[in-house]
């Protein structure tokens, strides 16, 4: 594609038009009205659709949850496309950035970076959402038939709105199929915007990701969020007996049939409490940590007390290389530096028990101590100038 063209399409951004259409298009329901035909319609197309993205977008193609034929494969893909959410590839590959990002700067849909309403609604008309990653998802580029729903990605929606229309009349297409679709809509993004807001954390996941258990209603288990920001890989997001996971349900009489198979759960040892982090978890669950105390007030007060003389080796040192002040400050005990036994009380009240927890809260440390040693180590330049 040139560049003039994808210039042109990024400001035009495809995704958002037509989602700004379905929901003013509802207000067509005055004029139609509403039939118990055409709510039975909403009624059926919103749970297909839910279990279609859930199973389908998220579970099968973002996370390789379970296997399936082809046929079945693109049935799902197929199903999923109707509730006008863009391709799977298109979705897979957000999805995936979503976990390989999530909750930093290059979350396409963080309420902590980019607020609320962004993360519920507005990534859909940033521009830089528009094209599809297809170098995240070229596992599933290479099945011709995903490939023919990426090119054609509004077709599965159109057919569907027109059968709507032809069994229910107009109140079909608009009750029946666009009420449905927005419902649609925002059940699946409340999972990126509520999950991440409201609900309980039972393991450090490096993120924001919650357990709502209202949201796992109305989206057939999605509202696990947290558990399955733990368990990525697991087609089973409600770990516990009483956590209603209708999906995997569904996915566990399917699997009875043979038509799907190797349902993925999660480790023994995540759910007994007994796994370690990655690197990657531990690395942005001490970024969260250390983020509780602010260095600026730290390095200032600290400065303030380099006067005294009993801290003449301290201030040596920072003269001499401000990359080994962190060491340097380790090295002194000083009142306005948050103790590890400090930091280690704020991990206990802001994290799920873990055990890697030692490491989160030594690295945050180490975060703390270079963050005040570069700020003390800028102070001593201005004053040594």
């Amino acid at each position: 594609m040139s560049t003039e063209r994808l210039g042109a399409r990024r400001a035009l951004n495809p995704q958002a038009l037509p989602f700004v259409m379905v929901h003013l298009a509802c207000l067509a329901a005055i004029w139609t009205g509403v039939t118990w035909q055409a709510l039975a319609l909403c009624f059926g197309l919103y749970w297909l659709r839910i279990f279609a993205i859930g199973a389908g977008y998220h579970r099968l193609f973002s996370h390789k949850a379970f296997s399936t034929g082809r046929v079945f494969q693109f049935v799902l893909a197929f199903l999923a496309q109707t509730a006008a959410q863009n391709s799977v590839l298109w979705w897979a590959a957000q999805h995936r950035r979503h976990h390989l990002y999530s909750d930093t700067a290059e979350d396409p849909h963080s309420p902590r970076r980019q607020g609320f309403f962004y993360a519920h609604v507005g990534w859909i008309f940033d521009p830089k959402h528009a094209e599809t990653d297809l170098v995240l998802v070229s596992d599933l580029a290479a099945f011709p038939e995903l490939a023919w729903l990426d090119r054609f990605e509004h077709a599965p929606a159109v057919l569907t709105a027109l059968a709507c229309f032809l069994i229910a009349g107009w109140p079909g297409l608009v009750v029946g199929f666009l009420w449905s679709t927005v419902l649609v809509y925002h059940a699946t993004f409340c999972i990126n915007s509520l999950a991440h807001v409201l609900g309980k954390t039972r393991y450090v996941t490096g993120d924001d990701s919650r357990n709502n258990w209202a949201l796992a209603l109305f989206t057939m288990g999605e509202g696990w969020h947290n558990n399955h920001h733990a368990a990525q890989s697991s087609a089973r997001q409600g770990f516990r007996w009483w956590e209603v996971d209708a999906t995997y349900y569904i996915l566990r009489a399917l699997s009875w049939t043979g038509l799907v198979w190797d349902l993925k759960l999660p480790p023994e040892r995540l759910l007994k409490g007994e796994q370690r982090l990655g690197a990657r978890v531990i690395d942005r669950a001490a970024e969260q940590l250390a983020a509780r105390f602010n260095p600026e007030p730290i390095a200032r007060a600290i400065a303030a007390a380099l006067q005294d003389p009993e801290l003449v080796a301290l201030q040596e040192a920072l003269a001499r290389d401000w990359r080994r002040a962190s060491e340097a400050l380790a090295a002194v005990r000083l009142p306005q530096m948050p103790s590890r036994d400090e930091i280690l009380a704020g991990a206990i009240d802001m994290f799920a028990k873990t055990p890697s927890l030692d490491e989160i809260v030594d690295r945050a440390y180490d975060m703390l101590l270079t963050a005040v040693g570069a700020r003390l180590a800028a102070v001593s330049s201005v004053s040594a100038s």
